[in-house]
């Protein structure tokens, strides 16, 4: 790394911490544009390039004002150079936000908003010259991302308690529905709530529920299907429907 020289560091010094930052950031938009993320490679490269850059004027864009705060010792001009940079918490907090969506029942992108949240503050780091940080850093976030995956397939299944709602359509207006909470309590499923729409020719139920880790919501499909006058059923807001 090139020898600072006062408040000052050189072209080649600034292109290398760019550089950096490109490298490391784009290895964490990598990992989610595999995954098919809206905030891919190139949002990851740009709001680390930004926040390196913020971080680059902070320290070293201001040296006159900085000499003259140090000369001061306080008493005359007055100048925080972090004040830039902190703003990077701020500003990437309303990308982060963009990236959160709401589909029914689920909320997708939190990983990706946290991401870059984790790509500002690499981007502030190699910009601050900290590569080290930057670089430890992002194996950390990557390692996270690939190997916790797989850990979260494999165990939190398996300990996840699910919530859902079940509805059930039956032909004719016959009280069926007795038959299906009493399954449910059967298989200890929890019904916490249930709404019913009476018709000459169908009834059909909502039942909200609480399903126990150690339960197969397929398995109780498959037994509520077969259940006299059954005409449809089906499952919403279950993240893990084996």
């Amino acid at each position: 790394m090139a020898v600072m020289s006062g408040l000052a560091i050189s072209e080649i010094e600034v292109v290398l911490r760019l550089l950096v930052t490109v490298a490391l950031c784009g290895a964490i938009g990598f990992e989610r544009e595999t995954r098919d993320q809206s905030a891919g490679f190139r949002t990851h490269i740009l709001l680390g390039l930004g926040a390196a850059l913020f971080t680059l004027v902070s320290a070293y864009g201001f040296a006159p004002f900085t000499e003259a705060a140090l000369e001061s010792g306080g008493r005359g001009v007055q100048f925080d150079p972090t004040r830039i940079t902190a703003q990077v918490a701020t500003g990437v907090g309303f990308l982060g936000a963009g990236a959160i969506i709401r589909q029914g029942t689920d909320i997708r992108g939190l990983t990706t908003a946290a991401s870059l949240w984790a790509t500002a503050a690499i981007g502030v780091a190699a910009g601050a010259g900290y590569l080290f940080g930057a670089a430890a850093t992002t194996t950390i976030v990557l390692l996270s991302l690939y190997l916790l995956r797989k850990v979260r397939a494999l165990i939190i299944p398996r300990l996840r308690t699910d919530y859902g709602i079940l509805s059930v359509t039956f032909e004719g207006p016959g009280s069926g529905i007795s038959d299906v909470t009493a399954l449910l309590e059967d298989h200890d499923i929890t019904v916490r709530s249930l709404d019913a729409e009476l018709e000459s020719e169908k009834a059909h139920y909502s039942i909200r529920m609480r399903i126990p880790p150690s339960r197969n919501a397929q398995d109780v499909l498959e037994e509520i299907t077969a259940l006299p006058n059954v005409k449809r059923v089906g499952i919403t807001g279950l993240r893990d429907l084996e």
